[in-house]
């Protein structure tokens, strides 16, 4: 099993450990390492800061937003830290949801599919360097089309020359039809709210991706990475309390009410009366309530939490369920070698 250190995107400040929890997780075997963005730092400048301190882990975006640049753009994002870090970038990229989408990048969130099979594929012209960039479009036509075009827009090859046509492209993907579609165009799954108890489910959703015509990949050369938090301790009752208004914030707070991607998850998990039941009392301003209305396992359904040969038990479950690679947060270096030395031993 693989282990992924997630270390998300920034609040108010930027944070002040990082660099320490990055230095302390190469040298403790982590494969790769993680950034991601929201509506304020964003996912690719850390990663460049780390890697220029680090040497062999993999530098990953889980996840940059495809609404936040337009394919060819991202590329030149992609390409560039490839090369700065030596070829170990990894180009996690998802649709994020329409408040974000439509309110902060201020580009329609309709026919999410349809948009990243398009994106992926004008990223794939790019690295791959073949010809000149093109796409019929409609979500990102190249060159440009619209009314207001002026007709002198070029077919363009990138000057530079990328180092790697098969930088790995993962999709965050939540729902059957973007499990499938993952699948068939990327390298890897990013998988949030991963349940082992669901995998027949998520399998028969890969394999359909896997079967379609063109499909990039095999089973056996695809990566499914799930977020998961993984807690060493004597004390599973308290972890798991302090867990439930995380859990109850991405249930009943995220998103909007009637599109709520996080809350869809666990509906299909069998908690769709929990689901209700937490987003009426969170909407309400009642987030405690909402905490203590989330049963112990739906928060331990989708993390592996224990004393040490627990752990190890949990992490061989989710193995034999297909996740290749743990995505982790960590508070502390103590705990990156803790998790370390838990998971790998």
């Amino acid at each position: 099993m693989k282990l992924g250190l997630q270390l998300g995107y920034w609040g108010a400040l930027p944070p002040t450990d990082t660099l320490e929890l990055v230095t302390a997780a190469e040298d403790e075997g982590f494969n790769a390492v993680f950034a991601a963005e929201s509506w304020g730092s964003d996912a690719f400048t850390p990663l460049a800061w780390w890697g220029s301190r680090t040497q062999h882990v993999r530098l990953g975006t889980s996840v940059a937003q495809i609404s936040a640049r337009t394919p060819t753009n991202c590329a030149m994002h992609a390409l560039t830290l490839d090369h700065l870090s030596g070829g170990r970038h990894i180009l996690g990229l998802g649709v994020s949801g329409p408040q974000v989408v439509e309110g902060w990048y201020g580009q329609p969130f309709a026919k999410p599919l349809a948009r990243t099979r398009e994106y992926v594929s004008v990223v794939r012209q790019v690295l791959a360097r073949e010809h000149a960039v093109s796409s019929e479009g409609p979500h990102y036509p190249l060159p440009y089309k619209g009314a207001d075009a002026t007709g002198l827009g070029k077919t363009l090859k990138p000057i530079t020359h990328p180092l790697r046509a098969d930088l790995p492209i993962w999709l965050g993907a939540e729902g059957p039809k973007n499990v499938a579609l993952t699948a068939e165009i990327a390298d890897g799954w990013l998988a949030i709210y991963f349940s082992p108890r669901l995998a027949p489910m998520y399998n028969e959703w890969l394999d359909e991706g896997f079967a379609r015509a063109g499909a990039r990949c095999t089973r056996e050369s695809f990566e499914v990475a799930a977020t998961c938090q993984v807690i060493v301790t004597a004390d599973r009752a308290a972890e798991i309390a302090k867990l439930k208004p995380i859990t109850a914030l991405y249930v009943g707070g995220m998103g909007a009410p009637e599109l709520n991607f996080h809350a869809q998850v666990y509906r299909r998990m069998g908690y769709g009366d929990v689901v209700d039941e937490v987003t009426a009392l969170f909407r309400s301003g009642k987030k405690s309530e909402a905490a203590g209305a989330i049963p112990d396992e739906m928060v331990t359904e989708t993390l592996i939490i224990g004393d040490a040969s627990e752990v190890r038990a949990g992490v061989r479950r989710w193995q034999e369920a297909g996740v290749t690679m743990l995505i982790v947060t960590c508070p502390d270096v103590m705990h990156v070698k803790q998790l370390a030395a838990a998971v790998q031993e």
